[in-house]
């Protein structure tokens, strides 16, 4: 057992004497020098004795006490009848999906959250206009529905679309949660899969002053703001850019965290205080907390309570007892919280059991609210996270206040719903109670003057997201002439090409200062140190040292101007950031292009819930898989060896994938997504595998540049090759292969001729997953255009005029050939891939064990040939004895 350790004030007397001298030096020589003291008092202990506990929390009170709280500037009792109808407006929205088509939704987040939105709505969160890039906003998924039921004040939406609230198949319906994809003019961020919101947030606020230190965006004092649950602090997401922000003093983020002491099931921390958890572990990590617990109602019980008890029961309560407090009534408080201490109930004697049911959690009152997010704006120097105290379902009464099913509760009794009419005081009639109207005020009422005065003031609406940006120049293909010429003896990997086109961007005077190379911590493993020197790496301080290879030509610079963003051993982070440079154009109006390459295994596998909501988000950018494939990384093993990245990317509908063997081809990939992403602005984004392995590298095929983007493209024409011969009497094969494979079908092929006499074409399956998405498309066209001409796949037009089997081979599992099988009409097909689990050898080693080297591709030939009678079956045992293979070897999936 580890008991909290108590700590007893056995002198008082003493204690009053050391705080008096503490006020003492505050008042004559400032706060400052009063810290410093105490600082050297910790350390004067630490030193002699060792740690005995350090502290990093304060009271369980309000951090911002009503003598420094700052004047009010709003009107109360108009924004408390607006928050009245954007409350009832979430509430019923909900009520009457559920009713009309049973899709339901969320009522209780949004209820315990309504004062902290409008408060910053009103009076905070600035929007976008000519001249101000406006504030970002970070809105907590479960509370979509009351932003839906304040843009229905605003205008925004339409009764019908909140009567489509969850219905969007085929109707002008409304997202469940914040879904740019779907919404792509009102939700600016994806937030609802809880943790990325705080993750994302904090490098959207790093990421901006990036642009700013390089002077690619002015300054204007714009603020991050992101609004989190109490139960979602515990996503590792949601921690993990805390000390990114607090080390470089990100003041232009703020994290609102609702802490309704309640997740789905159950309290948040039953049996302890998240409020007080989450104040140490922000306060650790340099950040200025702030904390929102308690009501106006509360201060006057605090300033009479000169014996500290009320602090003290405040303290002791755990958080399970509160959320029963806030489930019952104002005798149940009255008893078990007040009741335990005579002094207390003395106390509360002069207050009546709904005067105690009244006094509220500071949440849910706009002027400690207001205080909050005031220091919050005006503090510099380190970001700031209000811990707000709510009761979840606030107002829902019985019905759900403060219980545990109430993230759940998607209906309400017409009692419930009549309560709550009458605890907001609703002008709704009793004979309307049944149908649950949505409210807004007159046009030329005072509420709807103030509210559009409100917004006016601090500019456009919030949330909302911006399209509009101006196309950019991309460079021709010939800008890259060097990755499209014939390396001749000289071995190139992809990695290496890569590394070059970006090169030759960084020097476009187009786009130079918008490319933005990221990598999490492998530049040196990537051969992109040579950019050091070049562009630098990005620090918000610069560099406060010499670096150990500051002789060197390529010596590790940093700078507050760098261009490249160094991340560290921080896929999450490094994918965050890659997100926010592919959503600037909406963001900031500047288009840039983020260039994240990362070891293939760490990448999707590692980040896949941040890669989809980057697809919600409708990023823009390159993702860069290095070391890919399941044999091309020689020596490292299981964990680093990728055979199922290209799986993972095939899952996301705007992630264009390809798998490029020759730097020809990655040269025409790149270039033409600058084309469509942006020149032709299209939302979509790429995922391009890089293999480490050094090569000749052919010069680029005439005429092979639209079949290299489709997917397909013919490498090797056996009827060119045998036109003198008789080549139509040759048993035929259609060979496929991609990445590092294919260069094993190219040495298939050319045995194939040499010991068997079969003829086959090669083909450089640049995307198999593009293919597929093709297949699919024409297929469903033909399936609703019966009375028209049938369009042919595309992979069909290359196949048209040839015969033969087909087979595929990969890097990557088998699944990734068999997306075309669907396409290739009645042909017989082989796919060949590297399932099972990755392991350590050498390349030639590991293409044997796994199945996908020439003799494999050479034997899974003949064998389809053979199932076709174009050979004797007797030749499959032949090209097993010539190729030593083993039939009784064991499956690598088996291992």
């Amino acid at each position: 057992m580890n008991p909290p350790l108590a700590l007893v004030d056995v002198d008082p007397l003493e204690t009053r004497e050391w705080l008096e001298a503490l006020e003492a030096v505050t008042t004559v020589e400032g706060r400052s020098r009063a810290h410093y003291l105490i600082d050297q008092l910790t350390d004067f202990d630490a030193s002699r004795h060792g740690d005995l506990h350090g502290r990093v929390t304060t009271p369980y009170i309000n951090t911002i006490d009503k003598d420094r709280q700052p004047a009010y500037p709003g009107d109360i009792d108009i924004e408390q009848r607006l928050n009245a109808y954007i409350r009832w407006n979430a509430m019923v929205m909900v009520l009457r999906a559920g009713k009309h088509s049973n899709v339901g939704g969320h009522i209780a987040t949004y209820q315990s959250a309504a004062v902290l939105y409008d408060v910053g709505f009103n009076h905070f969160f600035r929007g976008r206009t000519e001249t101000f890039g406006g504030d970002m906003v970070y809105i907590q998924g479960h509370s979509a529905p009351g932003i839906y039921g304040r843009a229905y004040l605003e205008g925004r939406i339409t009764e019908a679309q909140l009567d489509n609230f969850r219905r969007e198949a085929g109707r002008d319906g409304l997202s469940s949660y914040p879904h740019p994809r779907l919404m792509p003019d009102f939700w600016q961020f994806p937030t609802v899969s809880m943790g990325l919101g705080p993750l994302t947030a904090a490098y959207q606020a790093r990421f901006m002053r990036y642009l700013e230190y390089r002077g690619l965006l002015e300054h204007q004092g714009r603020k991050v703001w992101a609004f989190l649950g109490d139960g979602e602090m515990d996503q590792p997401e949601s921690l993990a850019a805390i000390s990114v922000a607090g080390r470089e003093r990100l003041d232009n983020l703020i994290f609102i965290v609702n802490c309704n002491l309640q997740r789905l099931d159950g309290p948040v921390r039953g049996n302890s205080k998240i409020v007080q958890e989450l104040e140490g572990t922000f306060r650790a990590a340099g950040w200025n907390v702030i904390k929102v617990l308690w009501g106006s109602g509360w201060d006057d019980l605090l300033k009479r309570d000169t014996s500290g008890l009320l602090r003290q029961r405040m303290m002791e309560c755990v958080d399970g007892e509160y959320q029963t407090f806030k489930s019952q009534n104002g005798a149940y408080v009255r008893e078990h919280f007040f009741g335990k201490y005579p002094e207390l109930l003395e106390l509360v004697a002069h207050l009546s059991d709904d005067e105690i049911w009244a006094l509220t959690r500071g949440g849910h009152d706009p002027e400690k609210v207001y205080a909050a997010y005031a220091q919050a704006v005006s503090t510099e120097g380190r970001p700031t996270v209000v811990l707000v105290k709510t009761v979840k379902g606030f107002g829902m009464g019985e019905a759900g206040e403060g219980q545990n099913i109430n993230h759940q509760l998607k209906k309400m009794s017409a009692d419930a719903v009549r309560a709550f009419r009458d605890r907001f005081s609703l002008p709704v009639p009793d004979d309307q109670l049944e149908e649950m109207p949505y409210m807004k005020p007159a046009p030329d009422s005072e509420e709807s003057r103030y509210f559009a005065q409100r917004r006016a003031t601090l500019g456009g609406y919030v949330p909302s997201r911006s399209r509009q940006v101006a196309p950019l120049t991309v460079p021709p293909l010939s800008a890259f002439a060097t990755q499209l010429k014939d390396s001749g003896e000289r071995g190139v990997s992809t990695t290496m090409s890569f590394v070059r086109i970006l090169t030759t961007l960084l020097k476009d005077p187009n786009l130079g200062k918008l490319v933005i190379p990221i990598v999490p911590d492998e530049s040196r493993t990537f051969g992109m140190e040579g950019l050091f020197r070049q562009i630098g790496i990005h620090s918000y301080m610069g560099q406060l040292y010499t670096p150990q290879d500051a002789g060197q030509l390529s010596y590790y610079k940093e700078a507050k101007d760098g261009q490249i963003l160094q991340e560290g051993i921080n896929e999450s982070g490094a994918i965050c950031s890659w997100i926010a440079a592919g959503t600037a154009y909406s963001n900031h109006g500047l288009p840039t292009i983020p260039f994240y390459i990362f070891y293939s295994m760490f990448g999707l596998q590692r980040v896949g819930d941040l890669a989809w909501a980057a697809s919600d988000a409708r990023t823009r950018g390159f993702l860069l898989g290095a070391t890919s494939g399941r044999t091309t990384l020689m020596g490292e093993g299981l964990q680093h060896d990728d055979g199922h990245s290209h799986v993972l990317s095939s899952v996301i509908p705007n992630c264009v994938s390809y798998d490029p063997t020759f730097a020809y081809e990655l040269a025409v990939i790149i270039q033409d997504g600058l084309r469509r992403m942006y020149a032709e602005q299209e939302d979509i984004y790429y995922y391009i595998t890089l293999l480490n392995e050094n090569y000749p590298n052919p010069a680029l095929p005439e005429g092979s540049e639209a079949g290299i983007l489709k997917g397909l493209y013919l490498l090797r024409d056996s009827q060119k090759q045998d036109a003198v011969s008789k080549q139509d009497s040759k048993p035929h094969v259609q060979l496929m292969g991609s990445g590092s494979i294919l260069r094993e079908v190219i040495a298939a092929s050319e045995l194939l001729e040499q010991d068997f006499g079969i003829s086959s074409d090669v083909w450089s399956a640049t995307s198999l997953t593009e293919l597929r998405r093709d297949g699919m498309a024409a297929e469903r066209w033909n399936m609703l255009h019966s009375e028209e001409e049938p369009r042919l796949p595309y992979i069909q037009q290359c196949l048209q005029n040839r015969a033969g089997p087909v087979v595929v081979a990969t890097d990557y599992m088998k699944i990734i050939g068999d997306q075309i099988r669907p396409f290739i009409n009645d042909r017989r097909f082989i796919s060949l891939g590297t399932d099972g689990f990755g392991r350590s050898d050498t390349r030639e080693s590991l293409r044997e064990f796994f199945e996908v080297d020439r003799h494999f591709v050479a034997l899974a030939a003949i064998k389809v040939l053979a199932d076709e009678g174009h050979l004797p079956r007797t030749k499959i045992r032949e090209a097993i004895l010539r190729y030593n293979i083993d039939p009784e070897k064991i499956d690598p999936v088996t291992i």
